[in-house]
């Protein structure tokens, strides 16, 4: 940390982004039943019942961003963080099976993000039904 307290300021709001962000994907998805919450690498992460994960928070997760990780549908990912890089990206790891990030750390557009995410849930569902 800086001695002029920089450091500490920026770790407090990134704190207080992390918070309210893990709370408003934590309300995004709780309106879908078959959906769970649980630990995956340390992060808060969804998964529809039987398996397929569709979100992962990411708490400073290899960068000093909050971010939440969505699976998205094909294309999804390149429309979004060619439109609106500030907000969007591919998150590493999952980036290359077209999950897209969505930074948490700025100003989000949460009805976007909850669309994202009610999108995730029914491509999950979708896959599990083929796999049946």
């Amino acid at each position: 940390m800086r001695e002029d307290g920089v450091g500490s300021e920026r770790a407090s709001d990134l704190d207080r982004s992390a918070e309210e962000g893990r709370r408003r994907v934590r309300e995004a998805l709780a309106g879908f039943e078959d959906v769970e919450e649980r630990l995956s690498h340390g992060e808060a992460a969804w998964f529809v019942r039987g398996g397929r994960q569709v979100a992962m928070f990411a708490d400073r997760h290899h960068d000093d961003r909050v971010a939440v990780w969505i699976a998205a549908a094909p294309g999804a990912q390149e429309a979004l963080t060619a439109a609106q890089p500030g907000r969007y990206f591919r998150p590493p790891y999952v980036g290359h099976r077209g999950w897209v990030g969505a930074y948490l750390d700025t100003d989000c557009d949460w009805e976007a993000i909850g669309g994202l995410l009610a999108l995730a849930v029914e491509l999950a569902r979708a896959s599990g039904r083929r796999r049946a």
